[in-house]
């Protein structure tokens, strides 16, 4: 009777641990502007959208970007002559509105570039058109909406008389989609003049759908706090590396022998997979929003811990891939018979894991007679702190405009222009205050890129609410 009566007591404890769990309440879905703002909104939005900035890696051509700086011109003449404009590269626009206290500095920031528009679509990508209660166009998610917000919501405030508690900077890059050099440069000033922010806002996250099932709410506002770090690395393999005593009995070519290595890291994944701090956050502030059974293992992951980390890529191949460093392999070439070449890109969540994971990869290849060489792209950005006042703003702002979503904190797989500013900032945060549904999340840089009406209204709204919330806080100190 012992044996049962204990299971009995430890499926008691984990079942009150469950429900002794408790989040923010969460409200009704709301509107923060009214549908004749919001549609005004729209079509204030819609003369940006027409604008082609389509980014290329070798080449600019200002035709399209200069359209955009007229328009931007003429929606927000107090923005323009109000704010200190700088320009870095060709094109990437960096504004500034000093504040009462000049010592003190927060950055929202978009880009106003864009991927090229191809395919077939239901509107023509650059026109900017307004239908079906939509927006639509090339850039309408990513990420001009967001860009059109942030210099709304501040050019609004100047009508009505707004000064800051703090210098408010708005940043946009030209060149984000070609990972070009417009908010380094910027970020080479910051840290020449000794600038440094309280909170930096970028792009990464949104009010989206859920990224695990088996929960109660419909959407939450997924707010990312790191970015995998990105190591690029060059492997070679050629009939001059010695592969006999490493493979016994194996006559393999170079180009086998790359094929091998790259299937053999694929079967095994031998890099460290783990319920990091990131992701055990992320879980834990899901927690409260779960339905059973999720509940019950996310509120007790000091027991469900190791099991979920082999189910979690099951349940998820995104969440999966946040317990650990990834590998994408490409590139792979034979210039001849005895050389054969290929790229892998590595993405890190810790430094620290990945110095091991590393160590193992390049083991495994040299059992393949590879050669793994570290090239430039090599970069590792540290977390934001989410213990800091200034992501209880933002934490607070998300509950004000968006009562029916709990924020979640997660980790973005892909790559950001903020990632290279957390040498200026401790809280780098990437949220778009934009509310999506499944499809229009994935029309970003597919066809018929889309957004409801309402969600541009709530995305002023939101910026509106933060620079308001940062002007209340300033005058608390």
């Amino acid at each position: 009777m012992a044996i049962p009566v204990m299971i009995l007591a430890f499926a008691a404890v984990l079942v009150i641990r469950a429900l002794a769990v408790k989040g923010k309440p969460l409200g009704a879905e709301k509107r923060s502007v009214t549908a004749q703002q919001a549609e005004s909104y729209a079509r204030q939005l819609s003369k940006m959208l027409a604008c082609e900035t389509v980014s290329r890696k070798d080449s600019y051509d200002d035709t399209e970007f200069a359209k955009l700086r007229a328009v931007a011109a003429e929606l927000f003449p107090l923005v323009h002559s109000r704010c200190e404009k700088m320009t870095f590269g060709e094109d990437c626009w960096v504004f500034c509105l000093p504040g009462e206290d000049t010592g003190r500095n927060i950055l929202l920031m978009s880009h106003h570039d864009v991927v090229a528009a191809e395919g077939e679509w239901k509107y023509p990508p650059f026109a900017g058109t307004v239908a079906e209660g939509k927006i639509w166009g090339r850039g309408a998610v990513d990420t001009k909406t967001p860009l059109f917000a942030e210099l709304t919501a501040l050019e609004e405030l100047l009508r009505e008389g707004f000064r800051p508690a703090c210098n408010v900077w708005i940043a946009s890059s030209h060149n984000e989609e070609t990972a070009g050099n417009g908010i380094p440069l910027a970020n080479e000033y910051f840290k020449e003049q000794g600038i440094t922010f309280e909170l930096i806002l970028d792009e990464g996250g949104g009010v989206i759908d859920p990224p695990i099932g088996g929960m109660a709410c419909q959407k939450c506002a997924m707010t990312a706090i790191h970015e995998k770090g990105r190591h690029k690395v060059k492997l070679t393999a050629s009939q001059a590396m010695s592969h006999t005593n490493l493979l016994p009995g194996k006559n393999l070519s170079p180009t086998e022998r790359m094929a091998a290595f790259i299937t053999d890291v694929s079967r095994k994944n031998g890099f460290i997979r783990r319920l990091n701090p990131l992701v055990r956050g992320m879980l834990e502030a899901m927690a409260p929003y779960a339905s059973f059974p999720m509940k019950l293992i996310f509120a007790n992951l000091w027991c469900f811990g190791p099991v979920l980390t082999l189910v979690l890529p099951r349940l998820s191949p995104q969440a999966g891939g946040l317990l650990g460093t990834t590998v994408s392999f490409r590139k792979l070439s034979s210039p001849d018979s005895n050389t054969c070449t290929a790229e892998a890109m590595l993405r890190s969540v810790y430094d620290t894991d990945f110095e091991k994971d590393l160590r193992w990869f390049t083991e495994t290849a040299e059992t393949y007679g590879i050669r793994v060489e570290k090239t430039e792209d090599w970069e590792y950005h540290p977390a934001a702190d989410p213990t800091l006042p200034a992501f209880s703003v933002v934490e607070r702002c998300i509950g004000e405009i968006f009562p029916d979503v709990p924020v979640i904190p997660f980790i973005l797989p892909a790559g950001t222009d903020a990632r290279t500013l957390t040498d200026v900032c401790p809280c780098v945060v990437r949220f778009a205050p934009i509310r999506l549904s499944r499809e229009q999340l994935a029309s970003v840089h597919s066809v018929d890129e889309n957004m409801d009406i309402t969600a541009v209204g709530d995305c002023v709204a939101f910026y509106r609410r933060l620079l308001e919330q940062y002007e209340e806080r300033g005058r608390k100190l």
